[in-house]
């Protein structure tokens, strides 16, 4: 086992997850909490996974990234949630080194794909309004593949870079992480090593996946609203809007809860915590709610297999 005392981070063979700190009688109550809401994850997620993959009319780009994007958000929340669970009923609340560098290293790989696949789900709605015509031969099956096979490949090499970065410090002031998963942050609190280079590839990572990925997105929303404002008929627009409000809500949701955990003070550990819950729990359960209230095709997927199973009862 790790040594306060140790001068290298290869003799820590396990870490402690603080987890969030709450009254011992609260610890039911937190279990409780992230059982239901993981529940909903698996049961949404999956749920909506299964109807693109089972009806015809979904096979179209737009439906083949939801599938993705679901796939990513129950990934990311299976990674951290189950042993979160665990640790909460648990005294011992330790992870393995392993465990804790395949956990970094996996979170971190779904984060970035899922902002690269939001940013492919932006191109995709700017061919389908700005040039419809064009829609099928543009978003053609093997650019969709090249699109999401180049989300996941960028999330791998910035996964790469970060936990070789993050894991090449020294533990030798602590092996107690204060979060409830291994997050660079607060692995890089208990390093006695200078984290500098750690700081500047976290910071130069942050720039080159943001950044493009925002102008993607904003650039496509500028050209989609151009486009739309042109529609004469009231009904042509509310329509040509209704297409892209999912996505809109999906990635506000993303920025929003991803800003609210990494501009936290870090002087509020606590708070941090709260909102890494937020991004890990509660988007992936949102994200599949988002789209089946306000998307008439799944909606209407989902009424036909509730018809099916009522058929066969």
């Amino acid at each position: 086992m790790g040594d306060k005392g140790g001068d290298n981070h290869s003799e820590v063979t396990d870490f402690i997850l603080v987890g969030i700190r709450v009254h011992p009688e609260l610890h039911s109550l937190l279990f409780l909490l992230f059982l239901i809401v993981y529940g909903m994850v698996l049961l949404g997620n999956l749920s909506m996974i299964g109807i693109i993959v089972t009806d015809p009319r979904l096979n179209t780009p737009m439906y083949f990234f939801l599938g993705n994007l679901s796939i990513i958000d129950l990934s990311y929340s299976t990674i951290i949630v189950p042993k979160a669970m665990v640790n909460i009923l648990s005294q011992k609340k330790t992870i393995s080194f392993a465990g804790c560098v395949a956990q970094l290293f996996l979170y971190a790989l779904f984060m970035v794909t899922e902002a690269f696949v939001l940013a492919a789900m932006a191109y995709d709605r700017f061919i389908a309004i700005c040039n419809p015509l064009l829609y099928t031969v543009r978003m053609s099956r093997s650019l969709c593949i090249q699109l999401v096979a180049g989300s996941y490949l960028c999330g791998w090499v910035s996964s790469v870079l970060q936990i070789s970065v993050t894991f090449s410090m020294s533990f030798c002031a602590s092996r107690v992480i204060d979060h409830f998963y291994c997050d660079s942050n607060p692995i890089e609190k208990i390093s006695c090593s200078n984290a500098f280079i750690n700081k500047m590839v976290s910071l130069s990572l942050a720039v080159l996946i943001i950044l493009p990925t925002i102008v993607v997105i904003v650039v496509s929303y500028m050209y989609i609203v151009s486009t739309v404002l042109k529609i004469r008929s009231s009904e042509g627009r509310k329509k040509a809007f209704s297409t892209c409000s999912s996505h809109l809500g999906v990635v506000s949701l993303l920025y929003g809860t991803v800003s609210f955990v990494y501009l936290t003070p870090p002087n509020n550990p606590e708070l941090r915590k709260v909102a890494s819950v937020c991004y890990i729990l509660f988007t992936p359960m949102l994200n599949p709610l988002i789209y089946s209230l306000r998307n008439k095709d799944v909606k209407d997927a989902m009424k036909k297999v509730i018809w099916k199973k009522k058929v066969l009862l």
